[in-house]
Formats: structure tokens, sequence, C-alpha cells
């Protein structure tokens, strides 16, 4: 057999030989590559609770921020509710005084015009009297 292909047996040990370096370097490869697949784990199922650990790590660690976020957005609205509170109480408050103010300012006003009426009359009466008083001394 040796003869018809035209290699001698030490040849073929040679090529053979070759052939199972290459597939060595071939397996010892595929072995690296896998190795570097897993990441260090021993074994795929290992890999693959790892990896589902750190997902979930993951998940837990984005679901807390998103808790916070919200709790921090309903304490802003919250807040912004108690400012528009605070800031209608304040109107509120100036509207009730400048009320009270326009109040007692019509109570006062009244109060005058009431004066201002008698004072007018007293002073009508004062000089109907001194209208007669006079035409009493022009006559006498």
């Amino acid at each position: 057999a040796a003869a018809a292909g035209g290699l001698s047996l030490r040849e073929e040990l040679t090529v053979l030989g070759r052939q199972v370096e290459d597939a060595g370097r071939v397996l010892e490869g595929i072995g690296r590559s896998i190795s570097y697949d897993l990441d260090g784990e021993e074994s795929y199922g290992a890999y693959l609770r790892r990896e589902s650990a750190q997902i979930s790590d993951a998940y837990s660690s984005s679901d807390r921020s998103l808790s916070e976020l919200e709790g921090k957005f309903r304490q802003g609205q919250e807040q912004g509710g108690r400012e528009e509170s605070r800031l209608g109480d304040s109107f509120l408050g100036l509207l009730l005084h400048a009320r009270a103010l326009l109040r007692e300012t019509r109570h006062v006003s009244s109060g005058l015009r009431d004066k201002y009426d008698l004072l007018a009359l007293t002073v009508r009466s004062h000089g109907a009297r001194l209208s007669r008083l006079k035409n009493d001394y022009l006559r006498a």
C-alpha cells in the first residue's frame, strides 16, 4: 500500500504524526475557546448559573433604581403640591386681609357719611336759625 501511494512507511508515519499534532493543536484551541466561552467556569451549567445570578443582580439593581426614581418623583410632586398649597394659602390670606380692610374702610366711610349728613343738617339748621335771628334783628 505504501508503494502504491508513493510514500514510504517512515513518510506516512511522519505525515500521520503531523496530523496528530495538528489535531492536538486544534483540540487545544477548542479547549481554550471553550474555557474562554465559559469564562473560567468548570462546566457550562456553572457558567449559566453565574450568568443567571449576574442577570438577576442587574435586574434587582435596576428595579431598585426605578423604585428610587419613582419615590423621588412622587416626593417632588408632593413638594410641588405643598408649595402650591402654601402659595394658595398665602394668597388666600392676603385676599381675606384685603377684604377685611375694605369692610373696615366701607364701615368708616359709612360712618363719615353719616357724620357729614349730620353736620350738613346741623349747618342748615344753624343757618336757618341765624337767618331767623337776622330777620328778627332787622325787624326790631
